[in-house]
């Protein structure tokens, strides 16, 4: 017993029979692979106390000063590119990254931008913030030494698409257009949380996606199961840490828990755990989810807006689009 939970082993995992209602979680024999799980969770909030998550967490690298100074000055109501241009310049990281992204494919603006404030411009102070922002997230916790049991290519790929998808459905149900990037960086940020746990407990979480894959258990939920929170709380601290916009947080925190009301941006969640669900729908990358079920998309088709054939006739576009976001990934890692 520890405290009002009784610990049950199996292969090295560690499961809790909680008093709220969290169910026994049974592997079964190794010949069959048969696996039992009573679903009847109610685990509401997470204190989070795990050492080794803090840890990972407070040795994460914040943003550089200029990053910092970046979202400092947007988030002033009278700045102007002007303002942002002179921020931005005397970082020549940076300054690097917003020239060769304006000039990708992702944006297809069409012809060559060779000057910074040209393209504030024409990207917008928004949408230039996020780029920032996105960047400094894969160069702080992005890296191959964060990777033990998932696949950091396939994570990547999945954020990706979900940030892509994202975007798309934002656009689709009438979002302004200056306001559709931060739906992609809500997207590639959603599964953060996933970073520490797979690197702090590599073998139980491995454990956690055996149970997706043998006991269609979607992983939230097994990550309960075995550590007694999920990737969602651990995420919401990551937001915390780098004290990111209550948006990214609440999707962070939130993109599972389809209930939950109060001051949540219900609609922002509501659009970036319907791109989760299709990029996983589509086996757009992976990071460790069961197939969707039926239920929850309905559900959150119902809520944003949108039917399967308008999602659907989109398809060939996504794919194209998330093969043109792959350059968030490089100018990452080139620095």
């Amino acid at each position: 017993m520890i405290g009002d939970r009784t610990v049950l082993s199996e292969k090295g995992l560690t499961f809790y029979d909680k008093s709220d209602r969290v169910a026994l979680f049974f592997v079964g024999n190794t010949e069959k692979r048969k696996n039992a799980i009573v679903m009847d969770i109610a685990l509401g909030c997470v204190s989070m106390t795990d050492k080794l998550i803090l840890g990972f967490i407070s040795r994460m690298p914040g943003f550089s000063p200029t990053v910092t100074k970046v979202f400092e000055v947007c988030n002033r109501p009278e700045t102007s590119s002007h303002d942002l241009n002179k921020v931005i310049s005397l970082d020549p990281v940076l300054t690097g990254r917003v020239m060769k992204l304006v000039n990708s494919a992702y944006y297809s603006l069409g012809k060559e931008v060779t000057s910074l404030i040209h393209a504030i411009i024409l990207l917008g102070l928004n949408t230039v913030k996020n780029l920032a922002l996105s960047t400094a997230v894969l160069e702080s916790i992005g890296g191959m030494n964060s990777f033990r049991s998932l696949s950091m290519d396939d994570f990547w790929v999945h954020s990706l698409g979900v940030g892509v998808l994202a975007r798309s459905f934002a656009r689709q149900t009438g979002i302004p257009v200056t306001e559709q990037e931060e739906y992609f960086v809500a997207g590639l940020l959603h599964d953060l949380g996933k970073i520490p746990l797979n690197h702090c407990y590599p073998e139980k979480y491995n454990g956690a996606l055996e149970a997706v894959a043998t006991s269609r258990v979607s992983l939230h939920e097994a990550e309960k199961m075995v550590f007694g929170f999920d990737h969602c709380a651990v995420g919401g601290l990551i937001a915390e840490k780098w004290r990111l916009h209550r948006n990214f947080s609440d999707v962070c925190r939130y993109h599972h828990d389809l209930e939950r009301g109060g001051s949540v941006n219900r609609h922002f969640v509501n659009i970036v755990s319907l791109a989760n669900c299709y990029a996983n729908h589509w086996n757009i990358g992976s990071a460790g989810d069961a197939p969707p079920k039926a239920a929850v998309m309905e559900h959150l088709q119902k809520m944003v807006g949108l039917d399967p054939a308008r999602i659907a006739a989109i398809r060939e576009n996504v794919l194209e689009d998330i093969e043109n976001a792959r350059i968030f990934l490089q100018v990452a890692t080139e620095g």
